[in-house]
């Protein structure tokens, strides 16, 4: 497998100039430059972190479409309903998911760039409705409801905090003193971290450090690709 180098320095720095000129002009006057420093190198990752992370799961996408479906985001940003107008984001966003169809819609890996640091994820930031329900389902599951708690000790014993409550009380339909009901008040679950420093982004030490921080993280895509597979969600 061959390694991947690291993100070029000029990567961040020309992320760090668009943050502080975030304007139509300065990007089309430097339109070859964030194809050679940004586009290039990101769909360049994609490929080999993504062929990293079959490890951790076969099934997981890498999707190499550069229209927002992709495992790359989107660059321009969706300004219709922000009083912010900036058209374009300044962080290198990426998914690695599980399950075919669109990637919000699946557990995924993912990973940021932006002009500081960078950072790891895994899980789902937000859960569709009918995925919503098959969560739910799968936390009141006395397999699989055990089985989160595992897997969330596993994350957070490695270091990471899970993330993704949102309601207050146990949804209807479920007891107010369910044993696992502080897990029936989410509506996303995901854990990772940020802090990856420009030094290792810009080093073949890159690839070692994010697979070893998915695979601690991985328990969590685990059980929700289980979770999907038992109630659907799609």
């Amino acid at each position: 497998m061959s390694r991947f180098p690291g993100f070029p320095t000029e990567t961040q720095a020309y992320l760090r100039e668009l943050r502080a000129n975030n304007t139509r002009e300065f990007f089309a006057a430097n339109r070859a430059r964030f194809d050679a420093v940004v586009k290039a190198p990101a769909l360049e990752w994609v490929a080999a972190m993504g062929a990293r992370l079959r490890s951790l799961d076969p099934e997981i996408v890498v999707d190499m479409r550069m229209n927002g479906s992709g495992s790359l985001m989107r660059w321009n940003r969706d300004t219709r309903f922000s009083k912010d107008k900036s058209p374009y984001k300044v962080n290198i966003a990426m998914m690695w998911w599980h399950g075919g169809g669109k990637k919000m819609q699946h557990p995924a890996f993912g990973m940021q760039i932006t002009p500081d640091d960078a950072g790891i994820m895994a899980g789902m930031f937000q859960f569709p409705k009918p995925m919503l329900e098959a969560y739910r389902r799968a936390v009141d599951d006395d397999e699989l409801g055990l089985r989160l708690i595992e897997a969330v000790g596993k994350v957070e014993a490695a270091g990471y905090s899970v993330s993704g409550r949102h309601y207050k009380t146990a949804p209807r339909g479920y007891a107010k003193d369910h044993p696992r009901a502080e897990w029936l008040k989410f509506n996303n679950l995901h854990a990772g971290v940020h802090g990856i420093a420009p030094s290792v982004i810009a080093s073949a030490d890159l690839m070692d450090v994010c697979a070893d921080g998915f695979e601690k993280l991985a328990p969590i895509h685990h059980w929700l690709v289980a979770a999907q597979a038992r109630f659907g969600g799609v």
